[in-house]
């Protein structure tokens, strides 16, 4: 079953190999230390009643070697578990029943289409070039405070994302969500926790002097609050939503540079649930319709994706992907991810929590969704909500948080621009 479930995923069924034998030679020494150390109790109070001479001095040089032996056991036995964990934090969860079967994301499948998509009676924009004729993003001043990858959000547009932000959060809040503001980086133990190390230790940002990484999704610091805790029953569910700013590397992928499709840093609203084991699919379904109720509130077209077996992230068991449309790039964009995790999560983070007061503690069920990414959410408001005239109309929702304005519009003269040294 693991093995056929590794091959699923993408990944090599040697780990399972690897992590057996491993296993299987820990267990024969614990075994055999067993036996020596008894051994070893039992000649010694023999040796404590021997006169001194040979047969006593035998008995203890032979004693000497048993120990040794022990040592040694000891010592392999620290290097195979070792190599045990890390097996163990490189076999990702067990799909449920319900994933389909597929090498990629060329496999997930179509839930349902929601909205309609416009049809527009001018050439649309690529969200890059409206960015730069609003004035409303700048590229060049943030590649020289970070690097490529990086931009900076400036006027209106600065105003449209903290409006979203605002939304998102106010939204969450009357689905029963409770706001938090962990800190942006995080610790080892976090991020074993939630599954990112080591799967995805070569795309995070490594601060070394400190053992630290800056988070690659807000799940991350939000989930691992409760690391090492023991709920009870009348705790859950617990909901928590929270606004940060993630980091990604994008190692080894073909990142979109035009624009702010693919990015190193970004903003998202997450929601993190955790609930008790029996509830943990009806709580994907509430979770996925409130991702969907804030992009229904823009008004903004999107698909739901039940993802395959091999595109599901290391973590979970079951994920729906909910897709904006982007007509000047005519395809969909991932702004959501909501997933089930099951006790995958809290199994690495130990948290727990116990069914009634005489019980055992159990494992919770954890899940989480983006609610939302935020600059593939912008993309898709720009391109979709754009105007003839080259402005953009702000969605309904959004304006009260914009103090009424009801489009972002072409600037009649671009301020600040790049001055050279002789100007």
């Amino acid at each position: 079953m693991i093995r056929q479930m590794l091959i699923h995923r993408n990944k090599d069924p040697a780990i399972l190999d690897r992590l057996m034998a491993a296993d299987n030679e820990w267990r024969q020494l614990i075994s055999e230390n067993n036996q020596l150390r008894k051994t070893r109790n039992e000649v010694s109070l023999g040796i404590a009643k021997l006169p001194k001479g040979a047969e006593k001095d035998q008995k203890i040089a032979d004693m000497r070697i048993v120990g040794d032996r022990i040592t040694a056991n000891d010592k392999r036995m620290q290097e195979l578990d070792v190599i045990r964990t890390e097996c163990l934090l490189n076999i990702p969860n067990i799909p449920d029943k319900s994933v389909p079967l597929g090498k990629d994301d060329t496999e997930n499948v179509v839930q349902y289409e929601w909205g309609i998509k416009r049809q527009f009676d001018f050439t649309p924009k690529d969200h890059s070039q409206l960015v730069q004729d609003l004035d409303i993003i700048d590229f060049d001043r943030a590649v020289k405070v970070a690097g490529s990858g990086f931009y900076c959000l400036k006027g209106d547009g600065a105003r449209l994302e903290r409006a979203l932000v605002n939304y998102f959060l106010d939204m969450h809040a009357k689905q029963g969500y409770k706001e938090v503001f962990p800190p942006v980086v995080v610790n080892r133990n976090a991020v074993i926790g939630t599954g990112q190390y080591p799967n995805l230790k070569d795309d995070m940002y490594y601060l070394e002097k400190d053992d630290m990484w800056l988070n690659p999704t807000a799940e991350v610091p939000v989930t691992n609050l409760l690391n090492g805790e023991i709920l009870t029953k009348e705790d859950l569910p617990i909901k928590l939503t929270a606004y940060l700013p993630s980091f990604r590397r994008e190692v080894g992928k073909h990142a979109d540079t035009n624009g702010i499709i693919r990015v190193h840093e970004f903003n998202k609203v997450e929601m993190v649930r955790f609930v008790e084991p029996s509830t943990s699919y009806q709580a994907l379904e509430e979770l996925r319709h409130d991702a969907e109720e804030l992009i229904q509130g823009l008004k903004l077209p999107y698909h739901v994706l039940l993802l395959c077996t091999g595109d599901m992230s290391f973590s979970c068991s079951k994920c729906f992907d909910l897709e904006l449309w982007a007509p000047a790039h005519q395809k969909w964009l991932e702004a959501s991810s909501c997933s089930n995790f099951l006790d995958f999560q809290a199994r690495r983070a130990k948290i727990k929590y116990r069914p009634a007061p005489h019980l055992k503690s159990e494992y919770v069920h954890t899940l989480n969704g983006s609610g939302l990414a935020l600059p593939r959410t912008m993309v898709a408001i720009l391109e979709n909500y754009q105007n003839a005239d080259g402005s953009v109309t702000i969605p309904e929702v959004l304006r009260p948080y914009m103090g009424g304005q009801e489009k972002i519009v072409t600037p009649k003269h671009i301020i600040g621009h790049n001055l050279t040294e002789d100007e």
